[in-house]
């Protein structure tokens, strides 16, 4: 029995997760395990009532699950933003879900946009720094002659900034990006077990050249790590170079270890490489402790209830849930799935199908069963 937290969230984000719990469930009773859900009301909804984004209460049940399913956050009513960092972020930063793991595989039966290339070129897997970066909230704006006085206590290995700033410019505004030793280790480490157990090859993407003192640091790291792991391949890409080796050569690539802001970019790069968002998962891991997994698309809220929405990202992440949870062969049937469900053409409009999101989820939880 494995008890799974489900946030449903704003948009299409329900009606997604409905689809994911149903193929999940299949995937038990194929592969003998239940799943026990507890949904939580957040979202746009309950914040427009209550003005109440992730509240203490939240957290203290949220920690008591392994995984959380996620569906979607953002809605047109409320300014961007402050879902968005209040509750998806939120999460990611208290339960210090430090992997952010996104598989780049084209799919049999989907096209890609890169000429000439198909499955077998379109098969590796981003893992990206999730709680560091220039992610970590320090910055502010200020305009001419204005003083700010700030004294900033991060909650990353007790990390404290004090500024003093005044500027003869017209308006001013900084961000500081924040890099740890630790949380450099930590991610890496995780990218060099996951290279061991597929064709040991490592590429890290940086900027060292021109950022030299952030993401020095975690070249410097990155080579100490290396040393550990002797069988493993290593390279090093500049962000600028990978965006364009992705286009040219994604063959060249299997797993990729990335700071967070430029994994943030590439990825959707990605998605676009494995056939869009509709077809992106995600996962946020603390290998020790709550982690959540999602689509990587947005809310959508045009399309709320519409039954038009891809459903195949949010089964997909909930494949890897299942993956981190330990049930293999269900995250792998699940996958094969959603293979035969493009194959057959039981997909949505977006994937040139015509089934709606409900028939589409029913189809793959169905493959599912029959082990198809």
């Amino acid at each position: 029995m494995y008890k799974i937290a489900s946030i449903g969230g704003d948009g299409i984000g329900p009606e997604i997760v409905v689809e994911g719990k149903k193929v999940l469930e299949a995937a038990g009773e194929k592969y003998n395990f239940d799943i026990q859900w507890t949904d939580f009301d957040i979202g746009a909804d309950r914040y427009l009532a209550t003005k109440q984004l992730v509240t203490e209460d939240d957290l203290k049940e949220l920690k008591k699950f392994k995984a959380i399913y996620f569906g979607s956050i953002g809605d047109e009513r409320v300014k961007p933003g402050i879902l968005e960092k209040g509750i998806l972020l939120a999460l990611r930063f208290h339960f210090d879900q430090y992997v952010n793991l996104r598989p780049i595989k084209l799919l049999k039966g989907v096209e890609t946009p890169l000429a000439g290339k198909g499955p077998k070129e379109i098969d590796f897997v981003v893992v990206r720094e999730n709680t560091e970066d220039f992610y970590v909230g320090i910055g502010s704006r200020f305009k001419k002659h204005q003083k700010i006085e700030l004294d900033v206590v991060r909650d990353i290995y007790n990390v404290k900034f004090g500024l003093d700033v005044t500027s003869d410019a017209e308006e001013i505004a900084y961000q500081i990006g924040v890099i740890t030793r630790e949380g450099s280790r930590r991610v890496q480490t995780y990218a060099f077990d996951l290279a061991m157990q597929r064709k040991k090859k490592l590429t890290s993407v940086d900027k060292a050249n021109v950022l030299s003192d952030v993401y020095g640091l975690w070249r410097d790291v990155f080579n100490e790590n290396a040393k550990k792991y002797p069988e493993v391949t290593t390279e090093f890409n500049f962000v600028d170079a990978v965006t364009m080796w992705f286009v040219k050569n994604p063959e060249w690539f299997d797993v990729v270890v990335t700071p967070n802001m430029f994994g943030d970019i590439i990825t959707d790069l990605g998605a676009m490489i494995q056939g869009g968002l509709g077809l992106a998962p995600g996962g946020n891991i603390n290998p020790k402790g709550t982690s959540m997994f999602e689509p990587i698309h947005g809310s959508a809220p045009k399309y709320k209830g519409m039954d038009v929405a891809n459903p195949i990202a949010t089964i997909w992440a909930g494949s890897i849930l299942l993956d981190h949870l330990g049930e293999h062969k269900a995250a792998a049937g699940i996958v094969k799935a959603i293979e035969k469900s493009i194959k057959d053409g039981v997909v949505t409009k977006d994937l040139g199908g015509k089934a709606g999101t409900a028939k589409a989820g029913s189809y793959i939880a169905e493959c599912v069963k029959k082990g198809k």
